[in-house]
């Protein structure tokens, strides 16, 4: 029975990725359409069951008459196939309704929902630019990608078990309070009336406390986050105290947020009590004056009582379920504002996969300025030859990584153009691009997954024995052999820990050149590469080095001067600008700022520019 259910809708289905509308209603329908059916559904079943238990209400009045008005003898032969059809109703009918009804909210809608709105969202979110990235908490986007799921299930599930429900026993009581005597019916219209002022005045209210309350929650789990994620440097300063304090100034604007939302919450508990109790004094007071007129039965009386007892308590029940279905948009409409943003690098329309042949890179009057007026790089040109080995040389902040960040298409131009083999890369696909290029970094992350998931990160499709190749030519072999983790696991199944914690940085860049040296992409990109090796790694790995980088077009970036001399060629940057180019020896020749750099390093580092 469990499988049936399960089985009406795969929330993981192939679909393309697109972005999430950015307004709450289109939102909303983008996430139902494809289980609309199943919504249809679900509300008619769940309707039939909410008239079922109404039916109970009139049955309980008509049984009281007929206790009141037959004999016991002549009872079972006069009623006995209405209390067999009321039986069939009670323990046959509305069970069934109920279980159905279950069936679909629990087991199809509530898990697929949440599923298929997390995993679209996360797959949105994840192709996001690396600016995105950049100007936000990792936990804080993580939250908001995880919870508007769950938001938005339970506001379809507040709809379908509380206003619809509500809906369906309202024109029900109404239909039987009119059947009965149109007398009964004022009180009922006026509670109602004064109801949807309730919603319609206090309610919507709670959205805009919500979507603080769940801004101040993802703004504090994006600060706790930030804390675990940087416990290294917490500890190596000893700031455990200021980052409580960091942590408790998130939490205290999260507190205020949520109290608003619970006073307005209780308001609207204390308003709803009062209106209870005068609909209950009122048709009670009323039935019992029918009924002293002989306008109305027992029954009716016993009925109408009934109804109304049930009503009051669904009236609380069914309030918290609509100030949760607000607090549920306020949360997926919070949520919006991150997830549903545009992609700001996007690929054109059919646009193909880069093919490499030679390896020649071309920067073609390169503008970038990162949404500035001016700055960083500035009508930069430059070709580099098919094989050539180039060096990136210059002072913090003159454009080097940049200008490797936009080869990476990380960030549109602002102007000019990037060629690979004469192909503009703005007109390839992002993936096709980055296929075509290794890079080794200085500050190496590792997934937080075992040291084979990591090294095949390079080529998903690599045999374990290229796995351990790429290990043993970047130095890396001897050290995974020993290692171990506490779950028993041992070498290449080690788990390195977030970010690769759990390893030395010298450890993590060569897990990181093995990668890259699996990839064994045409274009190798080299950002301080070596940076966090000793001397001796270094000077292993550099001969490695020299065989990974035979027959590919290189860009070294490197502090140490000493790393890159040997390169077929220097681009020495100043400001964005290219200001010399040549050979080590031609460049300390010329006496120009490459000479002044060389001049002034120390301890094999290049000086800060003031």
């Amino acid at each position: 029975m469990h499988a049936f259910f399960e089985r009406l809708f795969d929330p993981l289905a192939p679909a393309e990725i697109v972005q999430p509308p950015e307004r709450i209603v289109p939102f909303f329908r983008y996430f139902l359409k494809p289980v609309r059916g199943l919504l249809i559904l679900t509300l008619i079943v769940a309707g039939l069951a909410s008239l079922s238990e109404l039916a109970l209400f009139v049955f309980l009045g008509l049984l009281v008459d007929w206790v009141g008005t037959t004999g016991r003898e002549q009872f079972i032969e006069q009623h006995g196939w209405a209390l067999a059809g009321m039986a069939l109703v009670a323990i046959v009918l509305r069970p069934v309704l109920v279980l159905l009804s279950r069936g679909l909210i629990n087991l199809t809608l509530v898990p697929a929902l949440t599923s298929r709105v997390r995993w679209r969202n996360y797959r949105w979110v994840v192709r996001q630019s690396l600016s995105f990235f950049q100007n936000d908490f990792a936990g804080r986007i993580a939250q908001k990608v995880m919870q508007t799921g769950p938001a938005l299930r339970e506001s379809v599930i507040n709809v379908i078990d509380g206003i619809w429900f509500l809906v369906t026993f309202l024109i029900g009581t109404i239909a039987l309070f009119a059947a009965l005597d149109w007398r009964l019916l004022p009180p009922v219209l006026l509670w109602i009336g004064a109801y949807v002022v309730v919603i319609v005045s206090m309610v919507p209210p709670v959205r805009q406390k919500s979507a603080a309350l769940s801004e101040a929650n993802a703004a504090l789990s994006g600060r706790v986050v930030d804390s675990y994620t940087n416990i290294l440097s917490v500890k190596l300063f000893a700031h455990a105290e200021r980052e409580d304090d960091f942590a408790r100034a998130g939490l205290v604007r999260y507190l205020g947020a949520f109290r608003m939302l619970m006073r307005a919450i209780f308001n609207m508990t204390v308003l709803l009590t009062v209106l209870n109790s005068l609909l209950l004094l009122t048709v009670t007071a009323l039935a019992i004056y029918l009924w002293l007129a002989g306008s109305v039965t027992v029954g009716a009386i016993a009925a109408t009582t009934g109804l109304i007892i049930r009503l009051t308590q669904m009236s609380g029940w069914i309030l918290r379920t609509i100030t949760s279905l607000f607090e549920n948009i306020g949360t997926v409409q919070n949520g919006m504002e991150t997830i549903a943003r545009p992609h700001a690098v996007t690929d054109a329309a059919d646009a193909p996969e880069l093919t490499v042949s030679r390896g020649a890179i071309r920067f073609e009057n390169v503008r970038f300025h990162y949404g500035k007026e001016g700055g960083v790089i500035e009508d930069l040109s430059l070709d580099i030859r098919p094989g050539e080995k180039v060096g990136l040389v210059g002072r913090s902040g003159a454009g080097k990584s940049t200008l490797v960040n936009l080869l990476m298409r990380f960030y549109d131009l602002e102007g000019g153009r990037i060629l690979i083999d004469g192909t503009d890369i703005a007109t390839v696909t992002q993936a096709g691009l980055r296929a075509q290029i290794g890079v080794v970094t200085q500050d190496t992350a590792l997934l937080h997954r075992s040291i084979a998931d990591n090294i095949r990160y390079g080529r998903p499709d690599a045999s374990f024995e290229d796995i351990v190749r790429a290990a043993q030519l970047a130095e890396a072999e001897e050290f995974i052999a020993g290692l171990t983790d506490p779950w028993g696991r041992r070498g290449y199944d080690v788990h390195v820990g977030e970010r690769g914690v759990k390893l030395s940085g010298g450890q993590r860049q060569r897990i990181a050149i093995a990668r890259v040296i699996l990839k064994d992409a045409p274009i190798l990109i080299l950002d301080e590469a070596t940076a966090s090796l000793d001397s001796e790694a270094e000077a292993a790995i550099q001969g490695q080095l020299a065989t990974l980088t035979r027959g590919k077009t290189v860009i070294a970036i490197a502090h140490r001067l000493s790393t890159i001399a040997a390169m077929d060629r220097l681009i020495v940057m100043d400001q964005g600008r290219i200001v010399e180019t040549g050979s080590h020896q031609e460049l300390l020749r010329r006496g120009g700022l490459y000479e002044s750099l060389w001049m002034r390093q120390s301890g094999g580092f290049l000086a800060v520019s003031g």
